[in-house]
């Protein structure tokens, strides 16, 4: 796998994947930035969260469960000092499904995390990573 970052100006940066894709990176105004992009930190929480939701979903999918939606709310703590690494991350799944059983969704979060999610299990090497969900049904919407 490989990404290249340009510069841009200031603190804003372009990212491009291997794949074809972009991504602005910038900083705070008081730091240099004009505030057009993302943070990086930012970017790790989202490819987090990202590789937990493909997980959660391919998992519930083959399982022949009936998600229909997933979210992931992601919170974050970070060190007073430098270097400013994560030291708390909670991760809360929204799933709904029409007549999805709670034991269903917790099994996927489960292996998500201690399994199959490479991002999360990284970032627990270094914070302290909880995890949490509900479920939706949404047959009685």
């Amino acid at each position: 796998m490989k990404v290249t970052v340009k510069w841009i100006d200031g603190v804003s940066f372009v990212g491009e994947s291997e794949s074809g894709h972009a991504v602005v990176l910038d900083g705070p105004p008081d730091a240099g930035g004009r505030n057009i992009g993302m943070r990086p930190m930012e970017m790790l929480l989202i490819g987090m969260a990202g590789c937990s939701a493909f997980d959660v979903v391919s998992i519930l999918q083959k399982g022949r469960h009936p998600v229909s939606d997933c979210r992931v709310e992601v919170s974050a703590e970070r060190a007073a000092e430098i270097p400013k690494v994560f030291t708390q991350i909670h991760v809360h799944f929204v799933v709904s499904g029409a007549n999805l059983k709670p034991a269903q969704v917790a099994r996927a979060v489960q292996l998500s995390a201690e399994k199959y999610c490479s991002a999360s299990i990284m970032l627990g090497q270094v914070a302290t990573l909880t995890h949490d969900f509900e479920v939706i049904d949404d047959s009685v919407l």
